[in-house]
């Protein structure tokens, strides 16, 4: 399956930096951390292939791969799981530490489609080895977390920028570039959308008012009130009548003396006080009678 995962697992698995015997054995680390067996199971042919070039690099030959069901599996003769465990890495070599993030991620490690959500995680059969590799990500500034899921261990990032930075740090390059520019065009395409629900919040709203204040002047006309208006309040009240749609600035700038867009707002609000204290008047009449 062409995921996004195994994408990033191909790049990796063609990184040329096996001279590095350290970096070698720290990448191989990783991917004992990951499993506590020396049966080592995974559905990806890149992963499988990249390890079998690590065990090699190294001289353990002692290993088969075979197919089983639709997964790979390379079955070694001696419990590497416990050795590579206990093989020190130099905390002041950053490359080493890379090389063990690698290893993990190789070994079990899986990432959600970008476009979809941000999402990373890798599992563990050891709490005390999530425990490490969390550790290792907060030195490196990556923002991650160690949860539980059955009988295994999962350190997972749900960061854009720490998934963005986690993939550099292991040598994923092409894939970040990637990961980078789908975050950026999903970044964007939400801000639009933002943007219009907005733009939409913010007509529906002017909409709304408009009319509110249409069935205003409506009204003060209809008891024979419009004329109580000041002439200002009259011209701002028949070009809003004639002009439904137009926003505040728009009246504004239609009337003989032009008026700033609080001028319109205030004005408009008179008027409708206006009206709102002759249907107050006509309510308490109307209560009266009863």
């Amino acid at each position: 399956m062409n995921t996004f995962s195994s994408q990033i697992k191909k790049e990796l698995s063609e990184l040329n930096n096996l001279a590095n015997k350290d970096i070698v054995k720290a990448e191989l680390k990783g991917y004992w951390l990951t499993n506590d067996s020396t049966e080592f199971v995974t559905e990806s042919k890149y992963n499988i292939n990249r390890f079998g070039k690590l065990l090699s690099n190294v001289y353990i030959n002692d290993y088969k791969i075979n197919l089983k069901g639709n997964n790979f599996q390379i079955k070694t003769k001696r419990n590497y799981p416990d050795e590579f465990s206990n093989y020190e890495i130099n905390s002041e070599n950053l490359e080493e530490l890379k090389g063990v993030l690698r290893g993990t991620f190789m070994g079990s490690g899986t990432i959600t489609d970008p476009q979809n959500r941000y999402h990373l995680e890798i599992l563990f059969d050891k709490l005390k080895n999530a425990k490490y590799i969390n550790q290792i990500l907060l030195e490196f500034g990556i923002k991650s977390n160690v949860m539980k899921r059955e009988n295994k261990y999962i350190v997972y990032i749900e960061e854009g920028e720490s998934i963005s930075n986690f993939l550099a740090y292991i040598g994923a390059n092409k894939s970040v570039l990637k990961f980078e520019n789908t975050r950026v065009i999903k970044e964007v395409r939400n801000k639009v959308n933002r943007l219009v629900n907005c733009e939409t919040a913010n007509l529906n709203k002017t909409i709304n008012t408009s009319v509110k204040q249409i069935e205003d002047i409506k009204y003060l006309k209809q008891i024979k009130k419009f004329n109580e208006l000041t002439e200002k309040e009259q011209e701002l009240a028949n070009l809003r009548i004639e002009n439904p749609n137009a926003s505040l600035q728009e009246l504004g700038e239609m009337l003989d003396i032009k008026l700033s867009k609080s001028g319109v707002n205030h004005r408009l609000a008179s008027i409708m006080k206006k009206a709102s204290n002759y249907k107050n008047e006509k309510n308490v009449k109307n209560k009266k009678k009863d």
